[in-house]
């Protein structure tokens, strides 16, 4: 089953579900700022982008900026801070079993197919 971690009020996390109702394909939508995924989900999310945590901050989110810019943060640390602040978490991501992308642009989530 394909996942999507999702935030209605983003307009590319938009995108990544029109594409996914276009493409025909079953999902099934995480709204990751409700059900904000533990320390393993996010570690197993990672590691299907094949990311480090750093790359799947939204750095220019002004609560990296007025709490963690700066700062030299271990993996751990930055995966707590997406945890507590899951606002920081790149969105839209799109799973498919062992793999997984973020949907930007829409187009990404063809890598999966």
């Amino acid at each position: 089953m394909i996942q999507i971690y999702h935030n209605p009020r983003c307009a590319k996390s938009r995108e990544g579900i029109a594409f996914l109702e276009a493409s025909g394909k079953s999902y099934e939508t995480v709204r990751y700022l409700e059900e904000t995924p533990g320390e393993n989900e996010l570690k197993a999310i990672i590691k299907k982008l094949g990311y480090t945590p750093i790359e799947l901050v939204r750095k220019k989110e002004a609560i990296w900026k007025e709490n963690f810019r700066g700062k030299s943060l271990s993996d751990d640390e930055i995966i707590a801070a997406m945890i507590k602040y899951p606002k920081l978490i790149e969105r839209p991501i799109i799973i498919s079993g062992d793999k997984a992308v973020v949907g930007r642009p829409a187009e990404k989530i063809n890598e999966l197919f």
